[in-house]
């Protein structure tokens, strides 16, 4: 069994990537680690709001429109119109300062990406994690093939893990104070959401992870109603309340 981990910067963040193979060489491995790299790369230059050249710069000081954007570009654009839909307008990209931000949804649509590239090559296990979004394809092999194992921690603590998580395909996702401080505003008011100190979300897309447990920052133990909806249907939610030393889930 070949294995590769690497850590890199991008986004302003660390990505970490773990793969493992017993079909891939050590060779293959290693230029699967690369595609990944530059495809990060490629979603800070179109993503970024703090590079002046993206897609998503002009997109927010008018200088395109959305019809003249690359696939991928337009493609997001998408997932965030369906995202703030499914969360009745808590998961807003276009009601932030400045315009169209799509940084609560991409680092999870971005893991997929990634996966589901290593896995077109022929690796079998694979773990992105894009800063707390992680999408996971195959297992960990450990001898014999087990689920990964993923850890939610204490927001107040963070050397307690408060819930463990075994997946052995598909995403979770957690938004909170962990390493951007209190950075997620109400689209519907402006101000800092207040609706939970952290949400962790698991399911079948990263995407979805992803914008999920941004909104459900927002809308608090309010947002369990959207988790009924059919095209919810896999996804998991835990949360840890705000103001009290108290969660809850689905």
């Amino acid at each position: 069994m070949n294995h590769l981990r690497k850590q890199f910067s991008v986004w302003g963040t660390t990505v970490d990537v773990d793969i493992s193979s017993s079909a891939v060489s050590e060779d293959g491995l290693n230029q699967g680690m690369q595609q990944v790299i530059d495809f990060c790369k490629q979603v800070d230059s179109d993503f970024s709001t703090y590079i002046d050249t993206s897609w998503v710069t002009r997109l927010r000081t008018n200088q395109v429109e959305i019809t003249s954007c690359p696939p991928l570009v337009q493609e997001v654009w998408q997932l965030c119109l369906q995202a703030k839909h499914l969360t009745d307008g808590a998961f807003d990209p276009w009601a932030v300062e400045g315009g169209f931000d799509p940084s609560g949804l991409v680092k999870g649509w971005a893991a997929d990406k990634c996966a589901d590239l290593l896995v077109t090559l022929g690796i079998e296990h694979v773990q992105v994690n894009a800063a707390g979004d992680l999408s996971l394809r195959g297992g960990f092999y450990d001898g014999v093939v087990k689920p990964w194992s993923i850890g939610v921690v204490n927001p107040d603590n963070r050397t307690e893990v408060v819930k463990i998580y075994e997946i052995t395909d598909g995403a979770i996702a957690t938004s909170g104070t962990y390493e951007r401080g209190a950075h997620i505003h109400d689209p519907l008011n402006g101000l800092i959401a207040i609706g939970a100190k952290s949400a962790t979300v698991t399911g079948p897309l990263g995407w979805l992870c992803d914008a999920l447990a941004t909104a459900v920052m927002v809308g608090g133990q309010e947002s369990a109603k959207w988790f009924g909806q059919p095209e919810l249907e896999g996804y998991r939610v835990f949360a840890v309340n705000r103001h009290e030393e108290s969660s809850w889930e689905i």
